[in-house]
């Protein structure tokens, strides 16, 4: 039997992803020194999860959950490339990384005081974002808080490459009402979605939402 098409996306995601691994975290590791609304977003959660374990959902190279650890969070990563795993334990020694779907993140329900997705949710489609976001939200105990950030628009971008590495990644942009659709659907209470512009030289140059959701007790 053909494995189904959800699958199917998930490994080929992966198999980009493990592709620029090393060009990615080269160019994208240190972005957060240039990024101080990042930075304050993070600062922010990790002062509200001081405590909890937490979970860098879609981690990459690692830099955000090295930040929240940097910042006295008990935090762990999941990321669907297993290469992208692999660099995010040498460059962040002291933070566990597993390879893991978001659709089936395997997480204990209810063990989990903070998730952050960072820039993770955009190769799903806005129909399977409340789905994801159920799903993560299960992990959370009632009063958990997550942090998104996402590109702000209607579009999907199709690149045929990334530095110059052929891959078949779509990014998926979304508007501040999916956002609050999707959030809403998945049973999380919104506490703020803010808007910020891009930086200059320093990131793709597209406008950016940060959410902050709570799951009701």
């Amino acid at each position: 039997m053909p494995p189904d098409k959800e699958r199917v996306d998930s490994l080929s995601v992966a198999a980009d992803y493990n592709r620029v691994a090393e060009e990615y975290a080269r160019h994208i590791y240190g972005e957060l020194a240039a990024k101080p609304f990042d930075r304050d977003a993070l600062d922010r959660f990790a002062e509200r999860t001081a405590g909890d374990a937490v979970c860098d959902a879609g981690c990459g190279p690692g830099h955000v959950a090295r930040y929240l650890h940097d910042r006295g969070c008990d935090v762990f990563g999941i990321d669907v490339a297993s290469r992208m795993v692999a660099l995010a334990g040498e460059l962040n020694p002291m933070v566990s990384f597993r390879v893991a779907d978001l659709r089936e993140p395997h997480i204990p329900q209810e063990s989990l005081g903070g998730i952050v997705c960072f820039y993770s949710l955009i190769h799903f489609t806005a129909d399977e974002l409340a789905p994801v976001l159920e799903t993560l939200g299960r992990a959370l105990r009632p009063g958990g808080s997550l942090l998104l950030a996402v590109h702000e628009g209607a579009e999907t971008r199709a690149p045929d490459e990334m530095w110059g590495i052929p891959v078949s990644l779509q990014f998926h942009f979304f508007t501040r009402n999916e956002i609050e659709q999707a959030l809403s659907a998945a049973g999380l209470a919104i506490e703020e979605i803010v808007h910020r512009p891009p930086y200059p030289e320093v990131e793709v140059e597209t406008d950016r939402l940060y959410a902050w959701a709570i799951k009701d007790g």
